[in-house]
């Protein structure tokens, strides 16, 4: 069995990382490079990092960031948000990053995906995915809806059958957001999560609601990912890495040891 990941996750606004609740009222909680130092020190098993206006702003990405953190942390990490191009792919690769994550941009082109797999692998694409909960209908089956542009666009799109689409596509792992859940520290969006998890065959991370240690071990098992993204409750401090995967490893989940 491969070990479940804790992956911190630090959104990114005007250089500094931000927190918001359901995709508003951000505020600043920190240098983006001094807390990746910090959570790989920690034991982080991988950094996310989002430039969250990015795509709304219609701007390139940070790659004066990607570059400060590549030069100091030595665990995996990937970028997304402004990520339009291959050639924007090659750039945040050769910055440092291990892996890129698309999410606006792919939803207005799918082949974006499939390019970016064939030029560095399947291994260094992944798929964002800002889901909303909606209504059940024929358009949207699954009562989960794909959000763009940083939770402010609906795009009409089924989040199972965009997932599925991905992973045809050759994306190699999804970033599955419940905007709902985003930043509520309340627990994961489970439903979503096992949703999703069942009915792919790559790994899933899922994000947005941890605010406990027990949220996590819920969506590692009940809600079947491989990973768990986590941002508020170690960003304010109110548990360690340490703390998280002590608390998984009693309850008989296989993490990485941090010590």
């Amino acid at each position: 069995m491969l070990s479940k990941r804790i992956i911190p996750c630090l959104d990114v606004r005007e250089g500094k990382t931000t927190k918001g609740i359901k995709f508003k009222n951000n505020v600043d909680v920190g240098d983006p490079v001094e807390m990746a130092r910090f959570y790989y020190e920690a034991g982080a098993d991988e950094i996310v990092f989002y430039d969250i206006t990015a795509s709304y702003e219609k701007r390139n990405i940070m790659i004066d960031v990607v570059r400060r953190v590549a030069e100091t942390i030595f665990i995996p990490f990937s970028v997304g948000g402004g990520i339009r191009t291959v050639e924007d792919m090659r750039a945040v690769l050769l910055a440092g990053a291990e892996k890129v994550s698309v999410n606006s941009a792919a939803v207005r082109r799918p082949a974006l995906i499939s390019e970016g797999a064939k030029a560095f692998g399947s291994q260094c694409i992944v798929l964002g995915m800002d889901v909303k909960r909606v209504s059940k209908s024929k358009k949207i089956p699954s009562g989960y809806e794909i959000v763009i542009n940083g939770g402010r666009t609906y795009t009409g799109i089924d989040a199972l059958a965009w997932a599925q689409e991905v992973e045809d596509l050759g994306a190699g792992e999804i970033c599955l957001n419940s905007i709902d859940a985003d930043g509520t520290q309340e627990g994961y969006e489970l439903a979503l999560n096992a949703l999703i998890s069942e009915r792919v065959g790559i790994p899933v991370i899922a994000s947005g609601g941890a605010g406990t240690p027990e949220h996590i071990y819920e969506v590692l098992t009940k809600g079947r990912t491989d990973a768990a993204l986590v941002a508020s409750m170690v960003h304010y401090g109110t548990y360690t890495i340490e703390e998280i995967k002590s608390y998984l490893s009693n309850r008989g989940v296989k993490v990485r040891s941090v010590w």
